[in-house]
């Protein structure tokens, strides 16, 4: 059976099993103040505001979680993973304040079966996906180039697990807009999420893969766009959701995300700009 036959429902079991432990704590205190009128949610307490995020926006997010901090004083969790994954622990009640996803997918379903506040569904960030060899200067070509090679001895080629990465998916979506999905099946190395995938990458244990071009930006390194028309849009979206004990300042995080000057910070991050899409 092919390598990602194999390690695709593997990966997405033990996402699962690790997303569950998968906890990082922001650096902030735990002091809050009132942000809404409504009379329905209390003033803020002392619980922070559980934000479950996609691998791909974690590292962005603790860039800007850090202002977000000293203009609201609020203090957060981050749980990161696969949207795939957490997607399936808010369906099972998951106590999530807000869902920061790398797709629209999951978010709408979310919204269809009721579990999100009214209206809360947003577009925050437009995902790039992008080639990258630490063995040398990444090009277009190098993706033939690989699967050609791929015939004799096979060069092993990290993407994340298209069934609950959305990174994952456009990676196998322009593997076959290009025509070498097929091709590339016995060299496939599938990582559970985009950071994995990344980290496979950049320690050289995998020759080169499709990541977030984020990642690149983030760590100064070199890659190669993948030009958006290889695959579907990556529209990364978030919500609030409606169980929640803390929508105030859920409320507060999504508009601090989706403001003007914030969102001119996520595109020098390595997103694109969403007024050109």
């Amino acid at each position: 059976m092919q390598l990602y036959s194999l390690a695709k429902s593997f990966t997405f079991l033990l996402a699962l099993t690790l997303l569950s432990v998968s906890f990082t704590f922001s650096n902030q205190a735990l002091s809050a103040s009132s942000y809404s009128e409504n009379s329905d949610q209390p003033l803020y307490s002392d619980t922070p505001l559980r934000i479950a995020v996609s691998s791909n926006f974690t590292p962005a997010l603790k860039k800007l979680l850090v202002e977000f901090h000293q203009q609201t004083n609020i203090n957060t969790q981050i749980i990161s993973g696969a949207t795939g994954a957490m997607f399936i622990q808010i369906q099972h009640g998951a106590p999530f304040d807000i869902f920061i996803a790398a797709d629209s997918v999951r978010p709408s379903q979310l919204e269809q079966q009721s579990l999100i506040v009214a209206n809360s569904r947003q577009t925050y960030a437009q995902g790039q996906l992008a080639l990258l060899s630490m063995n040398s200067k990444a090009k277009l070509s190098d993706l033939t180039h690989y699967s050609q090679q791929s015939q004799k001895s096979p060069q092993r080629f990290a993407i994340a697990n298209p069934d609950t990465a959305p990174y994952g998916k456009a990676a196998k979506q322009t593997l076959e807009h290009l025509g070498l999905w097929q091709q590339y099946q016995s060299a496939l190395i599938v990582g559970m999420n985009i950071n994995q995938t990344f980290s496979q990458v950049r320690t050289q244990a995998v020759n080169s893969g499709l990541v977030a071009n984020s990642q690149l930006v983030l760590n100064n390194l070199t890659g190669v766009i993948i030009p958006s028309n290889y695959h579907h849009p990556i529209e990364q979206q978030l919500v609030i959701i409606k169980n929640s004990n803390n929508i105030n300042k859920a409320k507060r995080l999504s508009d601090y995300l989706l403001s003007p000057r914030i969102q001119q910070k996520i595109i020098s991050l390595g997103y694109a700009d969403l007024g050109q899409h």
